[in-house]
């Protein structure tokens, strides 16, 4: 009776892993944009700037590599890892 316990316990276990990858699968997916969504993004990230053409480019250049903006016209880096952690060769974050 023991054994059945610990199998149910066990198959238990890997069900709730394999929801749990699925789960996060799909959080992931959700800044996931198209290559045809950065156009429409970036104007909007770049809509407060009075440097629209350097911005335009980045922000695309980074949307093209990271397929994620992040929400807003400034900040918000964080729910875009990869745009928040591209850097120059100076340091300096390549995305806008």
């Amino acid at each position: 009776m023991a054994a059945t316990g610990r199998s149910y316990t066990a198959l238990f276990v890997v069900l709730s892993l394999v929801l749990m990858i699925a789960f996060a699968d799909v959080a992931q997916g959700y800044n996931k944009l198209r290559p045809q969504d950065c156009k429409p993004k970036c104007t909007y990230r770049c809509s407060a700037t009075s440097h629209k053409k350097p911005c335009m480019f980045f922000c695309q250049k980074c949307c093209a590599k990271c397929l994620c903006v992040p929400n807003g016209v400034y900040g918000n880096k964080q729910s875009c890892a990869c745009y928040n952690n591209w850097k120059t060769q100076e340091g300096k974050p390549k995305c806008p």
